[in-house]
């Protein structure tokens, strides 16, 4: 397999996608951030001294997708035609799960969006909650699908 981001030389470069068609692209990414069972109910409760900290995640995700162009060196800006996130509660694992689903027409797939919305969405919770809990743990992000372009659909299969 080649590496798209190297030149001839091997010097880093963005991908040229002019030539490339126009797809619908859709990514979906996850992760989870765990903690203590004490900072779960605090979040359940509403009872975090700053807000409501899934409410604040979700806009953090969306913005970090948006933004994941000024992050990622060799990303490209894309429109992106919708972003939404999503947050299960794991009682069990003293966890939350979180999934974005990024999507485009485009020349080039949204993967990193995906990726990076997950981030961004934990890095808020972490950031929300440190106060009472800086143990907390972010696992686990990884793409989940992808469809759309060249290199066509992708699905995890663990």
């Amino acid at each position: 397999m080649e590496l798209t981001h190297f030149d001839h030389s091997g010097k880093a470069r963005m991908v040229d996608v002019t030539a490339k068609d126009e797809t619908k692209r859709e990514a979906v990414a996850e992760g989870r951030i765990t903690m203590k069972p004490a900072t779960l109910e605090l979040i359940k409760q509403g009872a975090m001294g700053k807000g409501d900290v899934l409410g604040v995640a979700q806009v953090a995700g969306v913005m970090g997708a948006k933004r994941t162009w000024d992050l990622i060196p060799m990303c490209h800006p894309l429109l992106l035609t919708g972003v939404s996130l999503e947050f299960a509660i794991d009682d069990m694992a003293s966890a939350i799960n979180i999934t974005a689903v990024v999507k485009t027409t485009g020349k080039t797939g949204v993967e990193m969006e995906a990726l990076t919305s997950v981030s961004v969405a934990a890095l808020t919770i972490y950031d929300m909650c440190k106060a009472v809990d800086k143990a907390m743990t972010i696992e686990y992000v990884q793409l989940r699908a992808k469809s759309g372009g060249k290199s066509g659909n992708y699905s995890r299969e663990d």
